[in-house]
């Protein structure tokens, strides 16, 4: 297992790990959730997913699969079908993720809903800065509600919201064979 958190063949090693958990089906079951106006369904593919997440080395990379499994999850549940996989807001959030990733997020911040592959670097960008060390440390997926949306939806202020994201992650978590863990609410 040392070998896959070499620098040197990381991008490569890393995607035959995603590979066999983000297969096809799982991915396209997520997606075919979705009616069949919604713009996303057209727009989001694997082939996006997993090109945008060579430029994240260190997603749904832990040494434990069942750590592996849980974040990928995670990332799903908190799917959004606005302006990319997760929506982030601000200015702020926009101009540093372009600033990272490579394009004008201030002036072109919808980029983000033109480009599938810019799109998942935006989520990316904003999980691996925000989200990743929260669910890969085993705090749950409560804390990465809260880290998220907490102001908008933990303590009472949205439990459909975060009821509705608990059922995605758990739901996900079954299709990859792993239990959800503990503190799955906020």
């Amino acid at each position: 297992m040392a070998q896959l958190l070499q620098p040197v063949g990381l991008v490569w090693h890393r995607l035959e790990l995603l590979w066999p958990i983000v297969t096809p089906r799982f991915f396209n079951g997520i997606i075919n959730k979705a009616g069949p106006s919604c713009l996303g369904k057209r727009f989001y593919t694997r082939r996006a997913f997993l090109d945008a997440s060579r430029s994240y080395p260190m997603f749904g990379t832990a040494e434990l699969e069942t750590t592996r499994k849980r974040e990928i999850a995670a990332f799903f549940a908190h799917g959004y079908h606005g302006r990319g996989p997760l929506q982030i807001s601000w200015n702020y959030n926009y101009g540093q993720a372009g600033d990272s990733i490579g394009f004008d997020g201030l002036r072109a911040p919808e980029m983000v809903a033109k480009n599938p592959v810019i799109s998942f670097k935006t989520a990316f960008w904003f999980w691996m800065n925000n989200v990743h060390s929260i669910i890969t440390s085993g705090k749950g997926f409560g804390e990465t509600i809260q880290a998220i949306n907490g102001a908008q939806e933990c303590n009472g202020k949205n439990p459909e919201a975060v009821q509705a994201r608990v059922k995605y992650y758990e739901d996900y978590c079954k299709q990859l064979g792993v239990s959800p863990g503990g503190n799955l609410s906020c």
